[in-house]
């Protein structure tokens, strides 16, 4: 979809909130809490980035992005180039994140950036009446963007482990205090959520939820596979030093990707036979298990030959 840019505002440090309105007579699609859209920002380079506004009351997409200095290029593209009035295509919406307004409670853990899909639940939870907390951690005051959205509210937490004398969030304790039929959703970096996982082991199943904004992923680059395009007919071999969505580029095939390290689910496709290495962040441990669906950004075959649904 095409989208013209509104708004370029400072939040924080290193981070700028964007607004993105539809064109003349169009309506953008309505999205629901923890969505994302993916943002084309060059030939060959998508990001993906959570929204941001109450989706029940504005008829725009506010993303924020942080200038990542060591990133990959997409937040350095934003924050250099663009411009208030230009177009801008991105994707319609879509829910990696999404958030259970059946739960009796609602938990919620950001780091950094990671509180973005925190506050269109929070829009969310207020509007049905509903009971939450939202534990949010940052280096300081001045890298905590949107804090004038959420600490107003007693039941946020305001953490900046990174300030003297600051005591850093127990994320255990939090865990260890949610009731037991709540629902935690956590967002923010590797570290984080790795923790939260381990601590979340003996919680009802599917009741821990998790998003990563970046991954420190080990692409699969060791090659020596062929790949077998069942609806397309290719055969592909996949070289030592590249990953599977380059030798799908290189031949041609147009294969949808944004966050190219495996946390987005933009690339994922189908396999019909053989068995993925996995690398990424998206699949449950129980769909890596079935083997019936990779990542082909970031993951590579653990046989010498993959056959995959395009």
């Amino acid at each position: 979809m095409r989208t013209r840019l509104r708004t370029i505002r400072w939040e924080a440090d290193g981070i700028n909130s964007y607004i993105l309105e539809p064109m003349p007579d169009e309506v953008l699609p309505r999205f629901d809490p923890g969505a994302h859209i993916d943002v084309q920002l060059a030939s060959g380079l998508a990001r993906s980035y959570s929204l941001v506004n109450d989706p029940a009351t504005t008829p725009y997409y506010e993303i924020a992005v942080h200038h990542a200095i060591d990133g990959r290029g997409g937040s350095k593209h934003i924050h250099e180039n663009w411009r208030v009035g230009e177009i801008i295509e991105v994707s319609a919406p879509k829910n990696n994140f999404p958030m259970d307004e059946s739960a009796s409670h609602t938990v919620m853990i950001a780091g950094g950036i990671g509180v973005t899909p925190m506050l269109p639940m929070i829009a969310r939870l207020e509007a049905l009446g509903k009971t939450w907390e939202l534990h949010y951690v940052a280096a300081n005051r001045h890298r905590a963007a949107y804090v004038d959205r959420v600490e107003g509210y007693a039941q946020t937490e305001l953490v900046f482990d990174g300030e003297p004398g600051v005591v850093r969030l127990d994320l255990a304790g939090v865990v260890a205090k949610a009731p037991a039929d709540a629902h935690l959703y956590c967002c923010g970096p590797t570290g984080m959520l790795d923790a939260f996982v381990a601590i979340c082991a003996d919680r009802p199943k599917g009741h821990a939820h998790i998003e990563y904004f970046s991954a420190e992923t080990e692409l699969a680059v060791e090659g020596g596979y062929t790949l077998e395009l069942r609806k397309s007919g290719k055969t592909i071999a996949v070289e030592e030093g590249e990953t599977m969505l380059d030798a799908l580029l290189s031949a041609g095939v147009n294969v949808g990707f944004a966050c190219s390290e495996g946390v987005c689910g933009t690339c994922e496709v189908k396999v019909l036979a053989g068995v993925p290495d996995h690398r990424d962040h998206f699949l449950t441990e129980d769909e890596k298990a079935a083997n019936t669906a990779v990542m082909v950004c970031c993951s590579g075959s653990k046989t010498v030959n993959l056959v995959l649904d395009i």
